[in-house]
């Protein structure tokens, strides 16, 4: 396995484009501190993670589309409105509470696992949504991806930064619906939206360069897709294969929801069982990645006959990898695991 490669600072200003003209640094420059470091501070404080420049850079850019409620400057065009982190570059959060909101849950959609950030809400009939996707909790997102959570756990990657996510979106549905009565209003988004990633020097394409090298550092696509990245040496060492295919593991997983009562579950529990003790051999180890892997796709499955054996494996998991933050969220999740009350801001 090739060893973890440095992103680069999506913020950067490149010196040279590819036909040699020089970039106006100050414009970037502009552009990363047009949202003061305190509201930076109270995003990451509040979430406990990094956010991307380009974050901050797509709320300036809705608030030249909708002044009065940057929020909602998506909502008559493409139906998104931003939410969770936008949350707090809106203030909502400054509002008196009688406790203390959980960010670890806010926006927090049924199957979202704990790598996933929600921040932009779509059709709430599909419970479509968009978000972050982080391999590692103190590292910046990996790219962007989507989901709907009625239809499962599958997130799919659309591109590394907000800009490109909602650009494929926005060219995604033009192609489902054909014609559309504010075509000229899309058309005009359209441009906004690539005339500003172009000053921005960011990519739109849905799998940038970055996106394919960590392709081939997912050791398994897991039941949701997306992956995951564990550390693995050159003597393999950091991951172990399932014994099931997602197929079979699937099936096991169906046998067990769906069996008639406590008896036939618990004999549909025994592949499960064996595959927990494979795990615990594999953590002596240090293939920490094949209790992930079984811990996500249980997760993802989204029974709660599964949510004891999720925690027995997860945090234990992250644990070991050197990513807490993931298991805290995770805890919080299982414990008010639901398909409502996605905006803690509004059920505090």
């Amino acid at each position: 396995m090739a060893g973890r490669g440095k992103r680069k600072p999506r913020s950067l200003p490149q010196t040279e484009t590819p036909n040699g003209e020089v970039k106006k640094a100050k414009e970037s420059q502009r552009d990363k501190t047009a949202v003061t470091g305190e509201m930076r501070e109270e995003v990451e404080k509040l979430y406990k993670l990094r956010m991307p420049d380009d974050f901050f850079q797509f709320w300036e850019f809705c608030k030249r589309l909708n002044a009065d409620c940057p929020q909602d400057a998506l909502k008559e065009t493409l139906g998104l409105r931003l939410v969770g982190p936008f949350d707090i570059l809106s203030k909502k959060h400054k509002s008196s509470f009688s406790s203390q909101p959980n960010f670890h849950l806010h926006w927090r959609y049924f199957y979202d696992p704990p790598e996933f950030q929600t921040i932009i809400q779509g059709n709430t009939d599909t419970k479509h949504h968009m978000g972050y996707f982080r391999d590692l909790p103190d590292a910046l997102p990996v790219f962007i991806g989507e989901n709907e959570a009625t239809k499962g756990c599958t997130i799919t990657q659309m591109g590394d930064n907000i800009f490109a996510a909602v650009l494929l979106f926005l060219q995604k549905k033009r192609k489902e619906r054909g014609q559309q009565k504010n075509e000229a209003a899309l058309d005009q988004l359209e441009e906004d939206l690539k005339q500003e990633a172009e000053r921005l020097d960011l990519p739109l394409e849905q799998k940038t360069k970055a996106m394919k090298q960590r392709e081939r550092k997912v050791v398994t696509k897991t039941f949701h897709g997306a992956g995951i990245v564990v550390p693995v040496d050159k003597n393999d060492v950091g991951y172990r294969e399932l014994p099931e295919t997602d197929a079979s593991l699937k099936k096991i997983c169906k046998a067990i929801a769906e069996a008639k009562n406590d008896e036939e579950r618990m004999k549909a529990f025994a592949p499960i069982q064996e595959m927990i003790t494979f795990v615990q051999f594999a953590n002596d180890e240090c293939d920490y990645g094949m209790g992930y892997e079984l811990g996500i796709d249980l997760f993802c499955y989204g029974s709660h006959y599964f949510y004891k054996v999720v925690r027995q494996l997860l945090p234990m998991a992250y644990s070991l990898l050197k990513r807490g933050l993931f298991g805290e969220i995770l805890e919080a999740h299982l414990t008010s695991r639901s398909q409502d009350n996605l905006d803690q801001l509004a059920a505090v």
